[in-house]
């Protein structure tokens, strides 16, 4: 429409200034036609004269037009240059458009009617202000044709800025402001070239031949002003666009991309191909409007670009990471300056996406990491620090005193699940479990697994008063419930069977117990079930021993702890079984009670371990051990004694410089002290664990793990932390005659330890025939009542020396009963 619109201004200015009759001077050297058609000479001439540079919407042409204008307002009758302008401009660029250019007719039309209109409008204003045709120079006549010339410069600015806005729908200020940027100098210098022209044909027209020269310097120092500003503007843009790549996802980087390409290429359409990895290809294509569309799509063919456009595999090493492509606008395609630019542009687009990519990876890996720290691997419920550390602060959240339930379940039978049908198996009767529980908790519930076949729910969202009876009614029949719910018949390993659980039930008020208190109280409700018979089991103080008893026990501790006659080593040897040589005793605490009588470990280390006075325990425990280990060294026994340490003492970074003092007040190498850390230990993945374990080691220390083999974890602990032995527990080795599974099971732990250059000691051996068997199987050392009971420190040096002298390469049969 508006080609349209501009050809009828044109067309009809045209006419209308040929029929208007022109002043010719009477004694006119020049024909009218001569006249005219210099004045189309001219104006054809100066589109010759052209220079383009981009923007973001097409291509912008700048000519000597202005100063076509002024020398043919002198030299022609001012009605006759739209017709000449229309003529000469005509016939330049249809020349132009064979020769090289190729545009369409359609543009062809609506330049040159766009240069008509422009002439026609100058003219209309030149002559409002003055009779510039063969007039002498004069200021108003001066005045006159720089007014005609700006309203030139004006006019064919916005005529050609809305062409291109309503071409590509956008606004005509930004390539208006462009054209007339560019345009600036060469304006000024086409004004005064034209007016010293006029100057020269009325001196002499011959002084005209000497106008070419500083008309082609001006035309270089356009030329070499423009590209020079353009390249200012592309590496000026190009900062700003890479810049605007540092993101940290792949959608921004690419929207970045798109963004800063169209505005650094000036050009029509950007597209950036981005592969993920995951083999997808997606598309992020904008265009001059400026709005971005991504979408998932094929790869893109890998075709060169034509000669207005430009294309870029991105890549990152041997690693592809997308495509880049540009269209520029108009029909000049890109100079070198900007295939540098595409080129630098799209390293930089590369590595942008690469470490999006990277990033998107870590973000993956933290996610899983920290859905890990909390989470059950087998089963996904919470583990039990979350379970402990949500729940302790849902207990926060509720009002003082507000009833909660706390249910704790355990799998019955679910060793015997493991022994018969495999561990797969009991794998998934667990993952069975958890789904079944997950789906029948309710809002306000928090379920998470314990370890092993333990699970827990706790209830917060617990009625005061319910329908059934007090808190606890209502605890107990959600308990009874999972229980039917759980028994329904399900099939593990092809075997159809009933799950059944017992579970323990304890309800207490918001703010008087934290979560931990109150699994042990479940705990505690829970082997009442099991050991009642029943399925579900509430939590009864006055069965709960440790709630009077074990605190007493705690404060009689401290008095133990303060004397020297009360805590007291049974030593145990454990021999060679090729040569009957000690290879190491271990030290056994009993606790000589003033009031009950001796204590073995197994009435009163858990309460110890849960308390604050382990750790003055185990220092007093290791000072004995090592005194009598400092007693051996004077005697000349070079034999290590083995210690128990508690997970719980592990935690503690002090741990390393407390023993390394102790070594050195007794004068005892590290290396013949071991301890032995049990399967909490092997089965914790704490840092700091692991740490205090390296300190140890680094030491000279040694450490055995006790009662290898029951775990899931001990492997895996091998690979964190060197150990020196391994002590196979001593119900494979009771079991060993009878069962094929435990004799297995201790033949694969020598195996191991073999292979991997630890000792490994047999625990619990009472018979001979236990003894040989082990031999057998290639175990070197072993401990037990057929061989030594614990005995007091005061009988084991001569034990020991006897051991020593009397051993030989032979099995030694040992036979020790009553040494103790």
């Amino acid at each position: 429409m508006l080609t349209g619109v501009l050809l009828a201004v044109a067309l009809a200015a045209a006419v209308v200034g040929l029929v208007v009759p022109a002043r010719l001077p009477g004694a006119d050297l020049l024909h009218p036609l001569a006249r005219f058609g210099i004045a189309a000479a001219v104006f054809g001439t100066a589109q010759l004269a052209r220079l383009r540079f981009r923007t973001a919407a097409g291509t912008v042409s700048i000519t000597w037009g202005e100063a076509a204008l002024l020398v043919s307002l002198y030299l022609a009758p001012a009605g006759w240059l739209p017709a000449a302008a229309l003529l000469g401009t005509g016939l330049t660029w249809g020349l132009m458009s064979l020769l090289g250019d190729r545009r369409s007719v359609f543009e062809l039309v609506r330049i040159v009617a766009s240069v008509t209109v422009a002439t026609a409008l100058a003219v209309a204003v030149t002559t409002a202000l003055g009779q510039p045709f063969l007039a002498p120079p004069t200021p108003m006549l001066a005045l006159a044709l720089l007014a005609g010339a700006l309203t030139y410069l004006l006019a064919s600015a916005w005529l050609g800025g809305l062409s291109v806005a309503l071409r590509h729908g956008g606004a005509v200020t930004p390539p208006l402001l462009a054209a007339l940027r560019g345009k600036l100098l060469m304006f000024v210098g086409n004004v005064a070239v034209g007016l010293l022209a006029i100057a020269l044909v009325r001196i002499d027209p011959r002084w005209l031949l000497l106008l070419p020269p500083p008309c082609w310097l001006l035309q270089q120092t356009y030329r070499h002003r423009l590209r020079a500003e353009g390249e200012r503007r592309t590496w000026r843009a190009f900062a700003e666009a890479t810049g605007t790549l540092n993101q940290l996802d792949e959608r921004s980087v690419a929207t970045a991309a798109v963004t800063g390409a169209l505005t650094l290429f000036q050009a029509d359409l950007v597209d950036v191909h981005v592969v993920r990895a995951d083999g997808r290809w997606w598309r992020y294509r904008g265009d001059v409007g400026g709005q971005v569309v991504a979408r998932e799509g094929p790869e893109p063919e890998r075709e060169p670009g034509t000669g207005h456009e430009l294309v870029r595999t991105l890549t990152v090493g041997a690693t592809r990471v997308g495509e880049l492509r540009i269209r520029f606008a108009g029909s000049v395609g890109p100079n070198d300056s900007e295939r540098d630019a595409f080129a630098a542009f799209g390293d930089a687009l590369a590595a942008a996406l690469h470490d999006a990519a990277t990033h998107r990876e870590l973000r993956l890996v933290t996610a899983r990491s920290s859905y890990d720290a909390v989470h059950d691997p087998l089963t996904g419920l919470v583990n039990r620090g979350a379970l402990l550390s949500r729940g302790d602060e849902a207990l926060r959240r509720l009002a003082h005193g507000r009833p909660v339930a706390l249910l704790l379940l355990d799998v019955n039978h679910f060793k015997e699940v493991n022994d018969t049908l495999g561990h797969t198996a009991g794998d998934h009767l667990l993952q069975l479990t958890a789904n079944r529980l997950g789906v029948l908790i309710r809002p306000g519930d928090l379920l998470g697994r314990l370890g092993g076949d333990e699970f827990a729910v706790l209830m917060t969202a617990l009625p005061v008063v319910d329908n059934g009876g007090a808190p606890l009614t209502y605890a107990l029949r959600r308990a009874r419930d999972i229980v039917e719910r759980l028994a329904a018949p399900t099939e593990v390993a092809g075997v159809r069977m009933s799950t059944e659980v017992s579970v323990g039930v304890v309800v207490a008020g918001a703010g008087t117990a934290d979560l931990t208190e109150l699994l042990r109280r479940a705990d505690i409700a829970m082997y009442e079930a099991k050991k009642g018979g029943g399925s579900v089991a509430a939590y009864d103080s006055a069965r709960d021993d440790a709630s009077t008893d074990q605190l007493t026990l705690l404060a009689e501790l401290r008095e133990a702890l303060a004397v020297d006659d009360q805590l007291v080593l049974a030593l145990q040897p454990a021999v060679d079984l090729a040569t009957g040589a000690p290879t190491g005793v271990e030290a056994l605490v009993r606790w000589a009670h003033p009031r009950r009588g001796l204590l073995t470990p197994a009435e009163f280390i858990r309460p110890v371990e849960h308390s604050e006075q382990l750790g003055a325990f185990t220092r007093y425990i290791l000072d004995k051990a090592l005194a009598v280990a400092a007693g051996w060294a004077r005697d000349g026994l070079d034999v290590p004694i083995s210690v128990n340490v508690s997970a719980r003492s592990l935690l503690d970074p002090r741990l390393p410089a407390e023993i390394g003092e102790a070594l050195r007040r007794h004068q005892v190498p590290p290396r013949r002290l071991v301890l032995e850390i049990t399967e909490t230990v092997v089965m914790s993945e704490l840092e700091v664990i692991d740490e205090v374990l390296g300190a140890l080691r680094a030491m000279g220390v040694q450490i055995a793990v006790d009662d290898f083999g029951t775990g899931f974890s001990s492997l895996t602990f091998l690979t964190r932390v060197p150990v020196d032995e391994l002590k196979v527990d001593r119900s494979f080795v009771i079991r060993m005659a009878d069962s094929p599974e435990a004799a297995a099971i201790v033949r694969t732990t020598v195996g191991l330890a073999h292979e991997l250059g630890l000792r490994v000691v047999a625990e619990g051996v009472e018979t001979a025939e236990q003894r040989l068997a082990l031999a057998e199987l290639g175990c070197t050392a072993a401990q037990g009542y057929h061989f030594f009971k614990p005995m007091p420190a005061d009988k084991i040096s001569t034990v020991l020396g006897s051991l020593l002298d009397s051993a030989t390469a032979n099995v030694f049969p040992l036979r020790a009963d009553g040494a103790s």
